[in-house]
């Protein structure tokens, strides 16, 4: 048995974790039989589970997986309450499906709970079954083992043998295929066989061999069903992975190239997120026109940035997947409305939490020093008012730009400088609070005036 170590701190009490192994009660421990007897105050993730005989009057979760909306809800609400167990009793217990360390996100959340000392008490889980089944050495291939709730995600870049858990029903089965049969190259031929492992460790355990295309329509599949795929033909994602390999390849073999630097690459950067601007500003979405030319521009940036990311990893600094992981990270802990248990009234309070947080990851002393000095200067406007705004609501007292009209009247008497910019300030203020971007609302006055002189170059009788 191993407990999580707890640095002497005081604790709000103890789940013992015991693991019911991956099929009938002839696989579970003796040492989990003993923590069981030893523990009354015990729960059960679920009842689905054959050896869930051998933990006697213990309460379930299964209303839980009803009457939440997602999985990841389902987790944290019993996490939640078994640590209110654990408070009130002291200590109870919590029997999972085969091993308490394999692919128990319930367990997860227990052991990040600094208020709980959480004790594992091992067991076998399905992987171990599998491998005897399947005839298999995880070790000796690679193999790597993914969620079927998250194939997309756990799978990307991989070539295979994979071992696909979780694969609870039929939509799961369809989500799986269509990953590897999207683009251009299917990841799985159509013709290739995989194997559906099935009740491992029960009597009606089975092992069926079902061709690709009919896995969504002849397996019937359920909460112990996994598939084995032995190789992929193509890496899932790989049109992300292809595109890596090419900048890297025409970094090492393209003179132009291969003479970049960050620095070299800076007004590509700009010009290409421009163009991207300018292909937003042509989108129709009405008339679905405009989607091509914005699906190329967008790809020219993207080459911009793996271009630097490949700078960055030649320097051994960060990779492609480094980027993509801080970003992701990033996101999660600024959306705690949505990953987390704050609740927010609208978009107002999302953008107030998300400064919030963003001032105290970066440690800084204004939510200002954010700001980048160079952006163009109607952007950079827009921005510290915004910021400012922020601050007024949460009581903070901040000087306000002076009344259009009032800057009007003074820059119509004295246009110097300082006044024009002061009625910019207005202006750009005056779009803040009307949902405005000025930014974007001048681009398109400044085109239409633009096309209007032109069209007086070439004919000025028309105008």
């Amino acid at each position: 048995m191993s407990a999580r170590p707890r640095d002497g701190r005081p604790t709000d009490g103890r789940v013992v974790v015991v693991g019911l192994g991956p099929g009938g009660p002839d696989l579970v421990t003796d040492a989990a039989l003993t923590a069981i007897a030893a523990h009354p105050v015990r729960f059960l993730r679920t009842v689905r589970h054959p050896a869930a005989s051998v933990v006697p009057g213990a309460e379930s979760f299964d209303a839980v997986y009803e009457s939440e909306p997602t999985l990841d809800a389902v987790y944290t609400r019993v996490a939640a309450e078994l640590a209110a167990a654990a408070e009130e009793h002291g200590t109870v217990l919590y029997a999972v499906p085969g091993s308490p360390v394999v692919a128990e996100r319930t367990v997860e959340l227990l052991r990040a709970d600094d208020r709980l000392e959480v004790e594992l008490v091992p067991a076998l889980s399905f992987l171990d079954l599998a491998w005897v089944r399947l005839g298999v050495d995880p070790v000796a291939l690679g193999v790597r083992v993914v969620d079927g709730q998250r194939f997309g995600v756990e799978a990307a870049g991989e070539r295979g043998p994979l071992l696909v858990a979780q694969c609870d029903d039929r939509l799961v089965l369809s989500d799986i295929k269509l990953t590897l049969d999207a683009g251009p190259e299917p990841a799985v031929g159509s013709d290739t066989t995989i194997t559906v492992l099935h009740h491992l460790g029960l009597p009606d355990e089975e092992l069926r061999t079902v061709r690709w295309d009919d896995l969504d329509r002849v397996v019937e599949p359920d909460h112990l069903t996994s598939l084995w795929i032995p190789t992929l033909h193509a890496p899932v994602a790989r049109e992300v992975e292809r595109f890596a390999e090419l900048v890297a390849t025409l970094r090492r073999e393209c003179p132009w190239d291969r003479e970049q630097t960050h620095d070299s690459l800076t007004r590509h950067l700009v010009e290409e997120t421009y163009e991207v601007l300018e292909a937003i500003d042509a989108l129709d979405v009405g008339e679905g026109e405009g989607y091509d030319h914005l699906e190329e521009e967008l790809g020219d940036l993207l080459f911009q940035v793996l271009f630097h990311a490949t700078l960055a990893a030649e320097a051994g600094r960060f990779t492609l997947a480094d980027v993509a992981r801080t970003v992701h990270d990033k996101l999660h802990a600024r959306h705690p409305h949505v990953f987390g248990e704050v609740e927010v009234d609208g978009a107002d309070d999302v953008v107030r939490n998300w400064e919030a947080i963003k001032k105290a990851e970066k440690g800084r002393d204004s939510v200002f020093d954010g700001i980048p000095a160079h952006l163009p200067a109607l952007l950079f406007a827009l921005k510290v008012l915004k910021k400012a705004s922020a601050l007024a609501d949460a009581g903070v007292t901040v000087p306000e730009p002076p009344p259009l009209d009032h800057a009007v009247a003074r820059a119509s008497v004295a246009p110097d400088a300082h006044a024009v910019g002061t009625l910019l300030l207005a202006v750009v203020d005056l779009a803040r609070r009307q949902g405005v971007d000025p930014e974007a609302a001048l681009r398109v006055v400044a085109g239409q005036q633009r096309d209007a002189a032109r069209a007086a170059e070439h004919d000025p009788d028309d105008v």
